[in-house]
This record gives C-alpha cells, structure tokens and sequence, in this order.
C-alpha cells in the first residue's frame, strides 16, 4: 500500500529515548518490538499499491502543497499505553497537524478525494500488542523508566511503499517530500522507483 509518513532515521536523541522505554518492554509477552529503522508517525494511506497508478503525481501535488509548510517540531516525552501499542504522542500537534491537511489536499488535488477519514492522533508507536491481558506489568514497565524528552524537528516527510510482515510494518521509500521552499523542487524519487 502506499502511504505518507514521518520517518525518524536520522533522529538520534529520538531512538535513545525509544530505545530507553523499549527495554523493560523486553522482558514481557504480548509485544513485538518496533526495531529503530521501522519507527514513524502515521499521516494518511493513499491506497494498495495494484490499484494506485497516479504515485508521482500524488508526490508531486504533495510537495507543492507543503511548499508554504515550514519546519515542524515535535517534542516526545513519556509514551502512553494505548489497546494496540505503547506509543508517544507527540506535541504541539498544530504543525504536523498543518503538514496532514497538505498531504491530504495533495492527494485531493490528484484523485478528487482521500480514502481515509480526518480524525486523526498523531503518534509513534514502540511497540505492537499481539495478546490479551492486563495493563498494569506495561504501564509499570513504561513508568520505571526516567528519561528526558526529546525535541525534533521534521523537515521532511516521506510517500512510502508500506507492507506488513511477520507482525512489523515496513517499507520502502518512493518520494522524500521536503518542507518549505524546498519542497519547490521535483521531488526526489528513492531506491529507483
């Protein structure tokens, strides 16, 4: 499927935190671990990859909507215990927030509508839940953990080729779709794609 997201892999301070609240996680059942390179914050699917044959034109009204879009920064504190998945919810929302409508009416501009709806949480999840059971060992293996909040920022996003396997999403990159006045230029197409 294709899809827009942030990805984090220059993000350094942001995989010590992550890795930080991920160690006791270990030791538990029911999770599966996200590994650092597969980290991200969900934006918006475009559509399975079969029935999607318009990409870079999708891309390319994507970043023509960002071009006004500045840098985003994001700070990440504590993650929360969500039913599906211990995640951060990173804040302020309003710049991702303006980043997720421009992606959305980039799409609009090329297909006359997006498939998904507008409610929308931004988060990073760590983790993924695979069994029923208590919360309490989760939340108290999340609440030992002391470290100190990590600010980013975002100065690009990604349209992605997005698949899940053995339980973890991966994918690989079709489009690096800058913020701001770079993103006036074409956008730069990934892995030959």
């Amino acid at each position: 499927m294709y899809a827009v997201h942030t990805t984090f892999e220059d993000q350094d301070e942001l995989h010590d935190l992550v890795r930080a609240y991920q160690e006791p996680l270990h030791n538990l059942p029911g999770l599966d671990i996200i590994p650092l390179k597969w980290l991200h914050l969900t934006m918006q699917g475009i559509g399975f990859a079969d029935e999607v044959d318009d990409v870079d034109a999708i891309a390319q009204a994507v970043q023509r909507r960002l071009s006004p879009i500045e840098a985003v920064t994001l700070r990440f504190d504590r993650p929360l215990l969500d039913p599906e998945a211990p995640q951060f919810h990173p804040h302020p929302v309003d710049g991702i927030d303006r980043v997720r409508r421009a992606v959305r009416q980039g799409i609009i501009d090329v297909r006359g509508a997006v498939g998904e709806t507008d409610v929308w949480t931004p988060h990073m999840s760590i983790a993924y839940s695979d069994t029923d059971g208590p919360a309490k060992p989760y939340r108290d293996a999340l609440a030992s953990v002391t470290a100190d909040p990590v600010t980013v920022t975002i100065q690009r996003i990604q349209l992605i080729a997005l698949g899940r396997d053995e339980h973890l999403y991966r994918w690989e990159s079709v489009a690096d779709l800058p913020l701001g006045t770079q993103s006036l230029y074409p956008p730069r197409r990934m892995h030959g794609r």
